[in-house]
């Protein structure tokens, strides 16, 4: 290796498994997209690109930048199948018919039709915490909002959703999170509702016909509907949770930020994007590289892993000028990487996005002020996406 990689300087590092360095991996990062902008780490066999246009660049180009073998390293890395269905592990064409089937769920009618129980739900989490001094945003409602959101945009009945997501009952809250991450959460549902349709989306993805990639014009199987479902539970979860973790906390440390949110609620939607910039639940997204490709003078060899460093872009001040470092919900608007782009934009970024907008305007509205209880919080243990656990706080 000669510049551009890991060799240039010996304590430049990144490990995307070593959890206390992905506590706060922005210095390294900054370190990365400067002084080694193509870094290859030997002990995981990877390859990174770090800057924004880079990283940009790569997310759009899935035929070289591949998908199908997998977007977690550790998956690239196995060797294993993947499951037909599995629509973040996939390239076009096939992905293409797998999204099309599922971009049904989130139409801009469907998902604005959402606001007032979204907002409703949002108020009751609140209310419940008003008189006991402290709120939790995760617990307290990052986890709850989204499973109930997909609860209301497949038409789960309400009593049903309860007993998906049952607030307030952290135990019951683990186990029933785990059951719906698995599809299988969704399976006697399933079964009821092919016998009894109704107009729901989970009818339509029933019923709805589409061209295979053999051809063949067919329904989805049963087991090729809850897979998709898993899809959707999982990845439309994880993004509205950590940000609405992530809210509590960069918020608490920018009080007059806050304080500008409280009194003008029309800075909302852009203090959503400059969070999502700023802490993207997911640091970086992995790919397999199809051909050589070359960075910086250096060889990026065909059949190696590569990850797209959406950390780093995010910071990166080439595109986010002066400092990507700043927090600043009045930086001019620029596209960042948090959803990705091309084909594997993600679907429910503007569901995500409005959960967000409703989650802090309604706690601006209950709790103008709050102080995070850092001995109290916990960070995710998990390396595919990066937020907290809990977010406890002490309410005004």
């Amino acid at each position: 290796m000669t510049a551009g990689t890991t060799s240039t300087a010996e304590d430049i590092r990144y490990d995307p498994y070593d959890l206390e360095l992905n506590a706060d991996p922005y210095p390294m990062f900054k370190r990365i997209r400067e002084e080694a902008p193509l870094y290859y780490n030997a002990e995981h066999d990877f390859y990174a690109v770090s800057r924004f246009d880079d990283v940009n660049a790569a997310a759009f180009d899935h035929q070289t930048y591949s998908s199908a073998r997998g977007a977690v390293l550790e998956i690239i890395k196995s060797g294993m199948e993947i499951p037909s269905g599995t629509l973040i592990f996939e390239d076009p064409p096939i992905h293409n018919i797998h999204r099309n089937l599922l971009s049904r769920l989130f139409t801009p009618r469907k998902v604005m039709a959402l606001e007032p129980r979204i907002r409703e739900f949002t108020a009751n989490c609140l209310d419940a915490c008003a008189d006991t001094g402290r709120f939790d945003f995760v617990k307290d409602l990052g986890v709850e909002m989204p499973m109930r959101v997909i609860g209301m945009l497949l038409g789960i009945p309400e009593a049903d959703q309860r007993n998906v997501v049952n607030h307030g009952e952290a135990s019951l809250r683990t186990e029933r999170m785990d059951s719906f991450a698995t599809g299988e959460v969704f399976a006697d549902y399933i079964d009821w509702r092919a016998k009894h349709p109704s107009d729901d989306i989970m009818t339509e993805l029933l019923n709805a016909e589409f061209e295979d990639e053999t051809g063949t014009r067919r329904t989805l199987r049963r087991e090729e509907l809850l897979l998709y479902l898993t899809v959707i539970s999982t990845a439309g979860s994880e993004t509205t949770t950590r940000l609405i973790g992530w809210a509590g906390k960069v918020l608490a440390e920018h009080p007059d930020q806050r304080r500008q949110l409280v009194e003008d609620r029309a800075l909302i939607p852009q203090a959503i994007e400059e969070l999502l910039r700023f802490e993207p639940p997911a640091l970086q997204l992995a790919r397999y590289v199809t051909r050589d490709v070359e960075f910086y003078g250096q060889t990026v060899p065909e059949g190696s892993a590569i990850l797209l460093l959406v950390g780093a872009a995010n910071r990166d001040h080439r595109r986010f000028a002066p400092d990507g470092d700043v927090f600043d919900i009045h930086r001019e608007s620029h596209q960042h990487m948090t959803f990705g782009v091309g084909t594997h934009f993600c679907m429910g970024n503007a569901l995500a996005r409005l959960e967000g907008k409703i989650a802090l305007d309604e706690v601006l509205t209950r709790f103008p002020e709050w102080e995070v209880d850092y001995d109290a919080a916990v960070m995710s243990r998990t390396t595919a996406v990066r937020g907290w656990e809990s977010m406890p706080t002490v309410i005004s």
